[in-house]
């Protein structure tokens, strides 16, 4: 690329497209030209119409104007990949409706790419496969993402209804400080004005979403900031169940009916395996038990509450009717 002035130019204007301040000798250091070349680049692309700032002096560099004009698609090989990561990974997100707004626009991304690189990103997505989402996964309403992202933003009162984790239904006014993910599940910290301090939602349990009036002055988070309260809220009241279980198949004829749970294989030998799974509570990891027994022998090793749990199944399955 050094000696190839239009995929410099590019390159350049990729890094400028960031809006932040480059120095002249960082650009020439990322570019690996000169501070000399570099600033005949950046002639080249106010010439060309590009409207860039600079300040001179030993710290001088440049900065491309905010609301400039670019061309739609700027990026070089390690970008296009990493667009191509972050969209397939948008796919797979637990938001109604992204799974085809994300498909859609990298399928118009992948048609603006060169040969060469869509040869990369199709051997990435030939490669990779995506978890299939279940039942059980929490989908966000994308309106009420928004809502309240703005809100958090905006510092603005928001009112909404929220299914508590006991099924209950209640109306909250809150102050909302920051939104936080955790793999597919996506969180709200806020203060709760009517209980008068800071709560944890999960955003599959908001619906209707709606300003309450007013604008608030922010609050110093517990624990620093909202990814660490969340931490601390989660591991204060969700302590997830361990068992372990024998089971006559070797480990991968289990891949299907694992695939979807928290599982550590423990001891593999043949056409026999242990393994350590986890999960909620101990009803789904009975259920996981009864999938296995469908199609080999099972035994639960510990804990002895799930071993009862799982005989009180099969006691019930076969009873007549």
């Amino acid at each position: 690329m050094r000696n190839d002035p239009t995929g410099r130019a590019l390159r350049l204007l990729s890094l400028l497209q960031t809006h932040r301040f480059w120095r002249c000798g960082e650009l020439a250091a990322r570019l690996e030209v000169t501070e000399r070349t570099v600033r005949r680049d950046v002639d080249r692309l106010r010439e060309l119409g590009y409207p860039i700032d600079s300040t001179s002096g030993k710290y001088g560099g440049y900065r491309l104007e905010a609301g400039a004009h670019v061309p739609p698609l700027v990026v070089d090989d390690d970008e296009a990949v990493a667009v191509a990561v972050g969209l397939r990974y948008a796919a797979e997100a637990a938001i109604e409706g992204m799974e085809e707004t994300s498909l859609r626009a990298l399928t118009k991304i992948e048609s603006l790419l060169p040969h060469r690189l869509r040869r990369r990103v199709s051997a990435l997505h030939s490669t990779v496969t995506p978890m299939r989402r279940t039942a059980e996964d929490a989908i966000i309403d994308p309106e009420a993402l928004s809502a309240l992202a703005a809100a958090c933003r905006d510092r603005e009162h928001v009112r909404f209804d929220y299914r508590r984790g006991d099924g209950g239904d209640s109306r909250r006014i809150v102050q909302p400080h920051g939104l936080v993910t955790a793999g597919r599940r996506w969180y709200l910290v806020a203060w709760d004005r009517d209980r008068g301090s800071w709560r944890t939602f999960r955003l599959d349990r908001i619906r209707e979403v709606g300003a309450a009036g007013g604008h608030f002055e922010p609050r110093a988070i517990p624990g620093g900031d909202a990814a660490a309260f969340v931490a601390n809220s989660l591991g204060s009241t969700w302590s997830p169940q361990e068992a372990t279980l024998s089971v006559h198949a070797g480990f991968a004829e289990l891949e299907g009916v694992l695939r979807w749970i928290d599982h550590t294989p423990i001891e593999v030998e043949g056409d026999r395996c242990v393994v350590r799974i986890r999960s909620e509570d101990l009803g789904r990891l009975a259920m996981t038990v009864a999938r296995i027994a469908l199609t080999t022998p099972v035994t639960v090793i510990e804990p002895a509450e799930l071993a009862n749990t799982v005989r009180r199944l099969a006691t019930h399955l076969t009873e007549d009717t």
